[in-house]
């Protein structure tokens, strides 16, 4: 009876000596699903890594643009290489991305000494230590009579006076910028506002007492609570981390600029405050991409405003959907007659193209690029922009009440 009753205690014993053993191996385990869930090529690469120091001129990269407008290496003369470093694809995109941020720069001096347009802070009363954004305007942008081109870029990392950073690299000036649509409305007599619908936030670096959670010295529980949790990553990440070294990149958070936090909200601020004050009486707008988007819901918001004010649109690629948008039949019926979208498409320059949306006529861009869009259909678009002017001002026109937003909004009818 004893013996067996010794026998029951050793088993007993190597049961819970077992099941010990068993939750080490979990835990382990548990460590190694948390480190493999974690780590990928990238960050395994990290450790050979050069560091992300880079030229902060075109100079210093050694590239300049030349007389046709194309980027170029000043010693060889070839076009940018992405691939500067074989096998290091992240190390490649920082230093792309920090050429692109030269090209943005050098992009606001064009528009500022080429074309002598002036920049303007955004928003108009802002204080001296808000987050600002800025647009570009010329001199008579919002003082003459007759006519003003306004310019909307696409989302991503494009900034004033931009179409598409990949081709202003590869490519050139002429199809990358907004620059030959700036100097074609000078010469025929317009004004110009550039508007900068990305420029939405700044980044600043948080401070390490932002970074840490915050605990509140009077709540026992919670500070009890956070020393476990605290010692538990610590076991986590002790177990993985001589497998996995990263480089530790600077934590940031986005600050929004008042009333512009958005593409959206920016271009329904700038109508409010330059366009509609100008004095032009007919009013031109090119929107490529997402620009077009932020056409279609400023005229939402804005739709009296804009049916008085606007001349023609001409979209590029426009990614804009009337449905989901949800605008009006009185506002696709506008724009059936006053916006025309040069679309992606291997057919030939201004060809028809059918659509199943019922909002604007729909032509051939005479590419199937999509950020080329723009600077193919640069001379239909003024001839575009040249036609609707004379119609308008041949017509004579009907003396109209702008309805205010302040009094008797058009209500848009759903379909």
């Amino acid at each position: 009876m004893l013996v067996n009753h010794q026998h029951s205690i050793l088993f007993i014993v190597w049961i819970e000596m077992a099941q010990l053993g068993g939750q080490e191996e979990q835990e382990k385990t548990t460590a190694l699903k948390d480190l493999l869930s974690r780590i990928d090529l990238d960050e395994l690469m990290k450790k050979d890594e050069p560091p992300f120091n880079f030229p902060n001129n075109l100079e210093e990269f050694e590239y300049a643009f030349n007389e046709k407008g194309q980027l170029r290496h000043i010693k060889t003369g070839e076009p940018f290489v992405f691939n500067y470093r074989e096998d290091l694809h992240r190390w490649n995109q920082k230093r792309y991305e920090a050429l692109g941020e030269i090209i943005t720069k050098h992009v606001y001096e064009l528009l500022e000494k080429e074309c002598n347009m002036k920049k303007e802070i955004l928003p108009v009363d802002a204080t001296d230590d808000e987050p600002k954004s800025f647009i570009y305007l010329t001199e008579d942008a919002l003082s003459n009579p007759d006519k003003l081109l306004v310019l909307i870029h696409g989302s991503g990392v494009v900034r004033a006076g931009q179409w598409a950073r990949r081709l202003i690299i590869n490519e050139d000036l002429d199809s990358g910028t907004q620059i030959p649509f700036i100097k074609r409305a000078m010469e025929e007599g317009y004004g110009v506002i550039v508007l900068n619908p990305n420029e939405n936030y700044i980044e600043v670096e948080k401070t390490k007492k932002q970074t840490e959670p915050s605990a509140d010295s009077s709540d026992e529980p919670a500070e009890k609570r956070e020393r476990k949790d605290e010692k538990e990553t610590k076991k986590h990440r002790d177990f993985y981390e001589k497998y996995r070294n990263p480089r530790q990149e600077r934590e940031t958070e986005q600050i929004p600029i008042r009333e512009n936090s958005s593409p959206e909200e920016h271009a329904v601020y700038v109508w409010d405050n330059f366009i509609f004050k100008s004095s032009a009486k007919n009013i031109f707008f090119v929107a490529h991409s997402y620009g077009g988007l932020s056409f279609v819901e400023l005229m939402i918001q804005r739709e009296a405003e804009v049916k008085s004010k606007v001349c023609a649109v001409a979209l590029t690629d426009s990614v804009h959907n009337v449905w989901h948008q949800e605008a009006g039949k009185s506002i696709l019926e506008w724009m059936q007659e006053h916006c025309c979208n040069w679309v992606s498409s291997a057919e030939p320059l201004d060809t028809a193209v059918e659509t199943m949306l019922p909002d604007c006529t729909r032509v051939s861009a005479g590419t199937e690029r999509h950020e080329l869009t723009s600077w193919k259909s640069f001379h239909s678009i003024f001839k575009y922009f040249t036609e609707a002017f004379e119609a308008q001002n041949c017509e004579a026109k009907p003396t109209t009440t702008v309805t205010t937003r302040s009094s008797n909004r058009i209500k848009h009818e759903e379909f």
